[in-house]
Order: C-alpha cells, then structure tokens, then sequence
C-alpha cells in the first residue's frame, strides 16, 4: 500500500511541477542537493510512513493518530543539536504536559490499568513523531522550490520502498482487490502528496504562520468524529481527554505574550 502511495504521490507532485513549468528546477538541482532529497526521503516518506501505518495496525485509529500529535514539542528539542537553538524553561513544561496526555491516551479507557495497553504500538505511534519532526527541520532549511522538493523527497522514498520490497521479497500479490488499489491511490493523493503541497503553499500564502498553524489542532478532534462514524470506533473518554493535554502542551510551547 505504502509503495503505491508513494508512487502516486510522486506523480501528482511532478504533475503540479510540469503544470506550474517548473521541470527545469528539478534538473537544475546540483549533487548536493539530490543527495539531500535522498536523506530526506529517507525519513519521510520510507522510515516515517512505515512506523506508523505499523503503530495504525497495532492500535485503534482513536489512540494512533493523537500519539501522532506531539512532534511540535519534539521539533523544539531536536532543534538544540540541529539548530542550535535554546530550550526555554516552559518548553520542559509543554513536555511534560504533552506525555501526561500520551499517558492518557495509551491507556485506552483503562487510565489506572495499562496491562491491556500495546507498548510497542504506543512506542511506534509517539516515535513517529520525531522521524516528522527532524523532517520538518531538513526540510525548512532546505529553500528549494516546495513542489520540487517534496517530489524527488517521495520519488527517493518510492525507490526505498522497492529496494526494501525486493530484499523482503514482499512484492504485491497478483489478486490485490481493486478496494485496496483505490485505497492506496487515495493515500497517495490525499495523505501524502496534494495535502502536502496545498499545506505548504498555505504556509507561504499566510500573513502569518500561527494563524495557519493553529487550524491543525482541530484536525485530531475532526478524527476522532471520522473514526467513531466510519470505523465505527467506540471513543474512549480517555482520548479527547488525553488530546486535550497534548494540544495543551504544543499550545504552551507556542504561546507568545502580546506586548501593549
């Protein structure tokens, strides 16, 4: 499913390049530069998608993708030994709010009995984050044209996926359902490439990056309202509880004083 998203989200991608004429920026690209989109896509869409569409198969949609949720805090600390930035005294405490609402979440309705909790699917879901979060930090610092980064980011990635699938010998079956293949396309085109752009086409576009920003916190809660009706997921009370912590802690981390 993975290595046909990624195909697809390549071709959207190089679809958006060719109708904005800009093929000449990806042949232009230097050395250095293609050899950046292979690291890049080596994180993401290879080593990120796989760890957590692996976390999606091992827990409920409801407690996989608000674990998802944290990688702004853990942008703030890989950003010391990438950015050289420093780390304020709230950024531990957006930490430890933001874990406090992970914690709730894994517990998936039994908030004093984990027994039942599927550690590697929480350890997998939460250490998503991170691989999007050094993403994130490559690729800001990376000023290429966005369409033709994020191309050649998922045309690497699409490699990877066929490298790993040859040496797993995981090739795809010859009955695969046309249910699954439209699944996959859909992934390709909505997860990964066109959404992508368009958020970060709204990025550039924005007066301002916060107003942008904030309106990707509303997305776990428009989830959860997705997951009860289409996957037909009881909600446990400890999610939105445990979300409301997480958007808490990215919101402490984020939250600038207005000065009169």
């Amino acid at each position: 499913m993975l290595a046909i998203a990624s195909f697809t989200s390549s071709a959207v991608l190089l679809t958006i390049i060719i109708i904005q004429r800009k093929l000449s920026l990806v042949t232009s690209c230097t050395c250095r530069e293609i050899l950046h989109s292979a690291a890049l896509g080596l994180i993401n869409p290879f080593l990120y998608y796989i760890i957590l569409l692996k976390a999606y198969q091992l827990l409920p949609a409801q407690v996989a993708q608000p674990l998802n949720m944290i990688w702004p805090i853990i942008l703030v600390f890989l950003s010391v030994p990438i950015l050289g930035q420093k780390i304020k005294s709230r950024s531990y405490i957006a930490l430890f709010v933001s874990f406090a609402g992970v914690y709730i979440i894994s517990s998936q309705g039994n908030l004093f009995d984990h027994a039942h909790a599927h550690s590697k699917g929480v350890l997998l879901a939460t250490g998503s984050s991170v691989f999007w979060a050094l993403y994130f930090i490559l690729n800001v610092r990376d000023k290429r044209d966005e369409a033709v980064k994020l191309f050649l980011n998922f045309l690497f990635g699409s490699l990877y996926l066929i490298i790993a699938m040859t040496v797993t010998d995981d090739w795809i079956p010859a009955g695969i359902s046309m249910k699954g293949l439209i699944s996959s396309l859909y992934v390709g085109i909505f997860e990964m490439g066109l959404t992508f752009f368009l958020w970060l086409r709204a990025l550039q576009l924005a007066s301002s990056t916060d107003k942008v920003s904030t309106l990707v916190y509303l997305a776990p809660f428009i989830s959860l309202i997705l997951v009860h009706f289409i996957l037909k997921e009881p909600v446990y009370y400890t999610t939105p509880a445990g979300l409301v912590l997480v958007i808490s802690g990215i919101w402490i981390q984020n939250y600038k004083k207005v000065r009169g």
